[in-house]
């Protein structure tokens, strides 16, 4: 921009330049000619502390939000820095650090290592790291550098012992485990005792792989110096082993209800079970194939025909004998896997299977059945549901020993008796050996064949009732214990 200024009387114009230099113009008086100063330069709006206050912000904002998904600076997990994770992030630090730490095993010939994974070797990574997180996020400043938190490190039995037999193997004699065989002719699992061998402690190792991580080493000197190893089926496990399967056989069989309706013999049960150890424990495993053969001859042992009940009863209906016991009918059901499902049972100890059947109930036919003596006819009655059966004529006591009137009920039978006394000087004066079918109803009263007389119809006994041979037979037959005898006029 120029500015034009006219002298007085001149007629002239000058320009003035804008930019910061002196011009001197003529006097207007004639005296001292005057300064011009320069025009300053419009200021420019200074926005540089703005641009450094929204990214200090927005730094503080960012930090501010991932602390609240990041573990405290300071944190360690079985020894390894976790801070400024995310529990994800820390639980695969944890686990990888696990995994590659390298076993040196200095006390073997040559030298040997293997590594956590080797050694299956594992902690609950993602458990812990999520707890790290709980109790000391980022944004807590108080959690900041806490005390390191340790971790309970396991070894797979199995995979260490398989590595480290593989990488030493001249540090190992096995050791021979407990087993269990079924003994034929006791018919009955016996066992086998084990015997410790020589290798390496896990026990040991795990405690000094623990110390290691701890201290944050990602690898450590293992001496690997052999000691005794327990065999992994012990004495104890086989005789629990043992315990169980005899338990097994004496009650393995089929079932329809309560009752062990088709029992297998211990020597076919044996064939259909083996024993063998896995992961350091006996299992118990059963051959559906071998069980099908069994199963498939269950229905001709378990079909069956309903047969009704025929019960000897008192006037009570109290049942005194069963002259027929009842039995349902009953009809195997669906068998088509019967054989897997055995073999599902018997491998967790249950020997008992229960059978589908569709059963039919059993009727009962109640018999009272009862012992009648007229004295004054000499006549004995017999009755079954009030029903005349038999009647023969009979010899009771004689006046001088008369036979006792009253209801009675049979308390004894015997197929034969010597009766009185071989000295028949003493009381009761006789002796009568043989005495066959004796049916005891009232103290030394009875009903009982008589092969010494036959004047049947008139008194003629010492108080018992004396029949036929044939008579007595059939009450002492049809009658049973509990059978009730009335002796009246």
């Amino acid at each position: 921009m120029t500015d034009l200024i006219s002298g007085p009387g001149t007629g002239q114009s000058n320009a003035v330049s804008s930019h910061a230099e002196t011009v001197a113009q003529p006097p207007i008086d004639g005296t001292q000619p005057m300064q011009w100063a320069p025009m300053e330069p419009a200021p420019k709006k200074r926005r540089l502390g703005l641009w450094i206050g929204l990214g200090a912000g927005a730094v503080a904002v960012a930090a501010a939000a991932a602390s609240l998904f990041l573990i405290a600076p300071g944190t360690t997990i079985a020894g390894v820095p976790v801070g400024f994770m995310t529990p994800g992030a820390a639980a695969e630090a944890v686990s990888s650090r696990v995994a590659s730490t390298e076993v040196q095993l200095t006390g073997v010939d040559g030298g040997a290592s293997v590594d956590g994974a080797d050694l299956g070797a594992g902690v609950d990574a993602t458990a812990l790291a999520d707890q790290a997180f709980a109790d000391r996020p980022m944004w807590n400043l108080g959690a900041w550098m806490g005390e390191p938190i340790a971790a309970d490190l396991t070894l797979d039995t199995a995979v260490a012992d398989s590595a480290l037999r593989a990488a030493a193997p001249a540090a190992y004699t096995p050791a021979t485990d407990a087993t269990v065989v079924f003994d034929a002719k006791a018919a009955t699992y016996a066992a086998t005792p084990a015997e410790p061998g020589v290798g390496f402690s896990l026990d040991d190792l795990t405690e000094e792989f623990t110390a290691a991580l701890t201290a944050g080493e990602t690898s450590f000197a293992f001496s690997g110096e052999p000691t005794e190893v327990a065999p992994l089926i012990t004495d104890e496990k086989a005789a629990a082993a043992v315990e169980k399967l005899n338990g097994m056989l004496a009650k393995i069989g089929f079932y329809v209800g309560d009752e062990r309706t088709v029992p297998v013999a211990p020597e076919v049960a044996a064939s259909w079970l083996t024993v063998a150890p896995v992961d350091g424990e006996l299992q118990i495993t059963a051959d559906a194939a071998k069980i099908q053969s069994v199963v498939d001859t269950l229905a001709s042992k378990v079909d069956r025909e309903v047969v009704n009940a025929r019960n000897i009863v008192d006037s009570d209906g109290k049942v005194l004998k069963a002259l027929t016991e009842g039995k349902d009918g009953r009809v195997l059901g669906d068998t088509s896997t019967t054989a897997a499902d055995f073999a599902e049972k018997l491998g967790s100890g249950d020997a008992a299977f229960a059978l589908p059947v569709t059963s039919t109930p059993f009727e009962s036919t109640n018999l009272f059945r009862r012992v009648e003596v007229d004295l004054s006819e000499q006549r004995t009655y017999l009755y079954e549901n009030e029903k005349l059966v038999k009647s023969w004529a009979v010899s009771t006591g004689k006046a001088g020993t008369p036979t006792d009137k009253g209801r009675f009920r049979v308390y004894a039978q015997l197929r034969t008796q010597n009766m009185g006394r071989e000295d028949t000087t003493v009381k009761p004066f006789y002796y009568t050996p043989n005495v066959p079918y004796v049916t005891y109803y009232n103290g030394d009263e009875a009903l009982h064949g008589t092969y010494w007389h036959s004047n049947f119809g008139t008194p003629m006994s010492h108080g018992c009732v004396n029949m036929t041979v044939d008579a007595a037979r059939f009450v002492w037959e049809w009658a049973t214990k509990g059978t009730e005898v009335w002796v009246h006029d």
